[in-house]
């Protein structure tokens, strides 16, 4: 140990870890100890080195921070540790015992912000005054404070990346991201040749094949360094004796982040990209990470910039970038992702710029909580142009004499969304289904008034009404109240029975047509067109709404309730796949017919003709329609229709 100067010595040991320690002991303990000096800008602790203890700063100030990118200095700075901080918790696992199966257990480094004076504490030190009592409380105190803050930390990050996130990563593919051709080895290989390729190569990984050309394991540096360099023995030794054999593998056709839960789940740093157990290349965890970009922040930006008079220009930049993703022939449920994502931000800044407007004119902020819900196509989730608006308000039940009061600002909140929406683009809903309308806002208590009188009075108006109302989507506002209006329609709905009932056997006069087989064709008989909203889509969002319904179901995408009604065994998983492909098919055909009669510049329609389809489309819309009327006959049969 170094010399200690007296004034570092003092506040070492008024450290809750030295504290309680005898004068004979702590003086032991501080000769295992190393004091050092740094200067601005200098390393502490390098990201690569082992960790072998704790690190308490006695002056100055120190930045821990992680590498971003490939060249020096992108780093993204963690934690900042002043004067009686410490670093290395997350070391007492390897203290304690706990094994790690990670490849690389460090990835952050520790540099001086200004000049410092450090205390490097080993474990031994840490060992010694593990029985104090005091010592364990404080140590706890301080992981507990560290992971209140890692998951503040993440949560907040997590929000970010999924507000200015990227939809570059939902259709970018492994094939995109992956080295090719793979390096690879036969098993048989000697390990000094195997050591002597690796390096050779400039890669910290090698594919193994078998005699058969097909993968048979990978080799890493640290199964070198473990299985080889740790034991002294390479006698005799091959490729095969030192691989992990039946490494996990990905398709090249896998997208972005379906990738990287696989790396993630798994806890690997390496990953084959195979096709019938040959290797086409090869994709790391690193490769990810280096790739993700912003993809989408310049549009994101663009909304978040707009004011109610140049609105209307980001549904262009939105087209612009469905154009791409169609163009690209990116599977129909990813581009709704992208594209929904974009109008709620879209949406969400139309309700802000309204609250604007509310405060410039002097009626303030929402005088109670509430929540703004969406309808209709952007509802399920599955809007890719702009349509009709559609949506609702609720806020909080209030006192009789204050009502009045409430309603009339709610009512001015939700005029001004609507115009906002309309200079977005959203025109205005034909059927009056919006928040600027007395019976599509109110309390809690007065939409629950309004379910009962639906329930009670099953007119076809009424269940036209319950099934756009079904559709609802939170989009903003206050998310306890929120939970409360979901509960109250769940409740509603379960004492709807005859209401449900006659919505099914309204849906039994409406059956999903059946496509004429092609050798019908011969006789000229076969159908020329389908409506494929009114005919597919809608049977299957209305037999999910109801089966949904029946079961406690009353929010969320297609997609979503689909997945909760296997979850509760009231569809098979395998019927749920079939329900999900049929899904993707009609949207699909949807999307495509609109988005190129909207190029083409012709009017909208949701007729398809079928001389417009490829056989392959055909096809699968046979195979759609007929699980889409199996939907409908389980519908029918849970409420007792046959």
């Amino acid at each position: 140990m170094m010399n200690k100067p007296n004034n570092y010595l003092e506040n070492a040991q008024k450290h809750p870890l030295f504290s309680g320690a005898p004068a004979a002991e702590l003086e032991e303990l501080l000769e295992q100890c190393e004091l050092n000096s740094y200067s601005k800008g200098d390393k502490i602790l390098y990201a690569k080195s082992a960790r072998e203890g704790l690190l308490l700063m006695l002056e100055g100030v120190a930045e821990v921070s992680v590498n971003t990118g490939q060249q020096a200095g992108e780093q993204e700075v963690l934690e900042v540790l002043e004067m009686g901080e410490m670093i290395g918790f997350s070391s007492l696992a390897d203290f304690l015992g706990e094994p790690n199966p990670h490849e690389e257990n460090y990835t952050v480094e520790v540099s001086a912000a200004e000049d410092s004076v450090c205390l490097h504490i080993p474990y031994t030190v840490l060992e010694a005054r593990w029985n104090d009592e005091a010592v364990r409380d404080y140590m706890m105190r301080q992981v507990a404070v560290r992971l209140r803050e890692i998951y503040a930390s993440l949560a907040e990050q997590v929000k970010l990346a999924r507000q200015w996130g990227e939809s570059d990563p939902f259709i970018r593919r492994v094939q995109d991201l992956m080295t090719q051709p793979p390096i690879t080895i036969a098993a048989s290989t000697p390990v000094r040749d195997v050591a002597q390729h690796m390096m050779e190569s400039g890669v910290s990984s090698l594919l193994i094949l078998d005699d058969k050309e097909k993968l048979c394991g990978i080799i890493t540096e640290k199964d070198i360094v473990s299985r080889v360099v740790a034991s002294g023995d390479t006698r005799d030794k091959t490729a095969e004796d030192i691989m992990t054999p039946k490494p996990y593998t990905v398709s090249r056709s896998v997208y972005y982040y379906e990738a990287l839960s696989k790396f993630l789940i798994n806890g690997v740093k390496h990953m084959p990209v195979t096709a019938n157990g040959r290797p086409l290349g090869m994709v790391t965890l690193s490769d990810l990470l280096r790739k993700k970009n912003r993809g989408t922040f310049d549009i994101l930006q663009e909304i978040e910039q707009s004011t109610s008079e140049n609105l209307h220009e980001v549904k262009h930049a939105i087209y612009g970038v469905l154009d791409k993703l169609i163009e690209d022939d990116i599977p129909v449920l990813h581009i709704m992702d992208v594209i929904t994502s974009l109008y709620d931000r879209l949406v969400r800044h139309c309700v802000d710029l309204a609250l604007e407007k509310m405060e410039a004119e002097g009626h303030g902020r929402p005088p109670v909580s509430f929540g703004f819900f969406v309808m209709g196509s952007g509802g399920r989730g599955e809007q890719f142009m702009l349509s009709d608006q559609d949506h609702f308000l609720v806020y909080e039940n209030v006192p009789k004499d204050e009502v009045k009061k409430i309603d009339t600002y709610f009512s001015l909140f939700g005029k001004y969304i609507v115009e906002m929406m309309e200079s977005a683009g959203y025109q205005r809903c034909r059927g009056d289904m919006m928040a600027s309308f007395t019976q599509w806002r109110g309390t809690i208590s007065r939409w629950e008034e309004r379910l009962r009188t639906w329930g009670l009075r099953a007119t076809n108006d009424n269940i036209l009404l319950g099934h756009n109302f079904l559709s609802f989507r939170y989009l903003c506002g206050d998310e306890v109240l929120h939970d409360r209006f979901t509960s109250m329609v769940k409740d509603q709905f379960k004492k709807s029975r005859i209401f449900l009932y006659r919505a099914a056997e309204q849906e039994k006069q409406s059956p999903v047509p059946t496509l004429d087989h092609p050798i019908r064709a011969i006789f000229r008989m076969k159908r020329e067109k389908i409506d494929i909203k009114k005919q597919a889509l809608f049977p299957l969002y209305h037999g999910l709404q109801l089966l949904g319904a029946h079961n406690g179901i009353v929010e969320g995408t297609p997609k979503e309730r689909i997945r909760l009604l296997q979850s509760q065994n009231a569809i098979s998983r395998d019927f749920a796949d079939d329900l999900l492909f049929a899904y993707e098919v009609v949207l699909s055909i949807r999307v495509s017919q609109s988005w190129g009669r909207y190029k083409r510049g012709e009017e909208s329609s949701s007729e398809v003709h079928f001389a417009h389809m490829k056989s392959r489309e055909k096809e699968e819309l046979m195979i759609a329609l007929k699980t889409i009327r199996s939907l409908q006959s389980k519908t029918l049969a849970a409420f007792g229709i046959m």
